[in-house]
């Protein structure tokens, strides 16, 4: 008899039931770790799938988070095989070349790409209705990446786009105004990293706008300000090597509003055809309402001239990137 025999009796025999909430993360580095335990701790999973080609990594990692499995609320897989993803619900993809400069470079896009083709097409095979939300950078090239070796519909690929960003921004201006980040409204749009557009002509504290209170906000003072937010980033990279908790943050709550159906608005990279002009399939960060389809629609935002000409010149950054990829 096993030991099991000895301490109690079996009544009904195991059944195989297939979890209701099972998430993948592709990656297993700090980012992949850090959008883990957050998605974990927040019990966003029932069934939560690492998968690495690391083999060694993997298991660390996995073995590591499943000796805590006493403080969380799912199961913890890992594997290098696709074959354990079969039917996830949101598959988070985090694999890829870390950026090192201010800017991603053609070499990094290129590399990520190639990664991207061994990826993609596994997780579109073994969960053909999952949600591809996609992490690594330069997030909004291998977003359409994404979409292209997938073959989903665009509603169905998103990617983290400004939403970092966006938080920062929330919290550097709170910090200024001693008052909480969710009474700020602001949003950063279009290409992720320093070809972003902050939208100040509608940011607004608790419903009034900024402009209309704070005459020293002047464009000058505006750059600066988004200056110090994007460059805040660079230096969180500079003084740890990568951004891994608050994009981990960041994750978790753009997969609760999907897991949850919320339908709240964050910013995304998504499929921007038909908005703003846009006349072609670019992939950039808008307002999106997220709910369980994914996209369910795209807030139709007002710019002034002069971010609205700035979003054009990420268009055109997105698009020349997007033709180098060759899909």
């Amino acid at each position: 008899m096993s030991m099991q025999d000895d301490l109690f009796k079996v009544i009904v025999p195991p059944v195989s039931v297939k979890p209701s909430s099972k998430l993948t993360i592709v990656g297993a580095g700090e980012v992949g770790m850090a959008c883990a335990v957050i998605i974990a701790q927040k019990s966003l999973a029932d069934e939560l799938v690492l998968v690495d080609r690391h083999a060694d990594i993997l298991k660390g990692e996995s073995m590591d988070l499943m000796h805590g499995s006493l403080f969380m609320k799912c199961r913890i897989k890992a594997d290098t095989d696709f074959k354990v993803t079969q039917d996830s619900k949101i598959c988070i993809v985090c694999a890829g070349v870390q950026m090192k400069g201010q800017k991603p470079d053609a070499n990094q896009l290129k590399d990520n790409v190639a990664l991207y083709k061994e990826i993609i097409p596994q997780l579109a095979k073994h969960s053909p209705s999952a949600i591809l939300l996609i992490v690594s950078q330069p997030v909004d090239p291998l977003t359409y990446a994404a979409w292209k070796l997938s073959g989903f519909p665009k509603n169905r690929v998103i990617g983290v786009g400004t939403n970092l960003d966006n938080a920062r921004l929330r919290f550097l201006l709170s910090a200024e105004l001693n008052i909480f980040p969710a009474n700020i409204h602001t949003s950063i749009v279009g290409e992720q990293g320093y070809g972003s557009v902050p939208v100040w002509s509608g940011t607004n504290v608790a419903g009034i706008k900024l402009k209309d209170v704070a005459g020293h906000m002047s464009k000058k003072h505006g750059d600066a300000f988004y200056k110090k937010v994007m460059d805040s980033g660079q230096e969180v990279i500079r003084l740890k090597g990568c951004i891994s908790w608050a994009m981990g943050l960041s994750v978790a709550n753009i997969v609760n509003a999907i897991v949850k159906n919320l339908k709240t608005t964050q910013l995304v990279t998504t499929n921007a055809k038909n908005e703003h002009g846009i006349k072609t399939d670019i992939f950039l960060s808008l307002p999106c309402i997220l709910g369980a389809t994914g996209v369910c629609g795209i807030i139709r935002q007002q710019f002034d001239e002069d971010e609205a000409r700035q979003l054009r010149c990420g268009v055109e950054n997105l698009a020349k990137a997007q033709c180098e990829i060759g899909l």
